[in-house]
């Protein structure tokens, strides 16, 4: 079975988090949406909303798990049997800022990154952008799954 580990912070999971993880399962039998605890980061929303937003967007699909750690990402590909880190680029920024750290992953461990282009529909999006829509009461719903929801 291939697995793929879907890492990042998902403050919050957006629609381009969304899109590549259902993506993915065209390549990967199975994708651990993982949450980084960052404890020097500061978060808009809490670990379990985060988690909730993401196990609620797919409570339909049983070959995507929902799972938190800390440290580094390829130690905990290591500890859990996975081969494979799955990422998704919206533009050439983001594709250096990932060849970089795919490059020192595959150095630290024999773990493999797969790159995803976001659609053009959600290529502009970001958790940094909704959450300064969120901020500023700007109509966010259009950004993110509707698991997201600010109460």
């Amino acid at each position: 079975m291939k697995r793929a580990l879907f890492p990042g912070s998902f403050d919050p999971l957006t629609l381009g988090h969304y899109d590549i993880i259902k993506r993915g399962l065209t390549v990967f039998d199975e994708i651990i949406v993982a949450i980084g605890i960052n404890a020097s980061k500061s978060y808009m929303f809490s670990l379990e909303e985060r988690q909730g937003f993401i196990e609620k967007a797919f409570a339909d699909e049983p070959h995507i798990k929902v799972m938190t750690y800390t440290g580094l990402t390829v130690d905990f590909c290591k500890s859990i049997g996975v081969a494979f880190i799955l990422r998704g680029l919206r533009n050439p920024a983001d594709f250096e800022f990932e060849k970089a750290i795919a490059h020192t992953n595959r150095d630290l461990a024999p773990i493999e990154t797969v790159f995803l282009l976001t659609s053009a529909q959600t290529s502009y999006i970001s958790s940094s952008i909704v959450r300064d829509v969120i901020k500023n009461n700007g109509d966010y719903t259009k950004l993110v799954p509707n698991s997201v929801r600010v109460q």
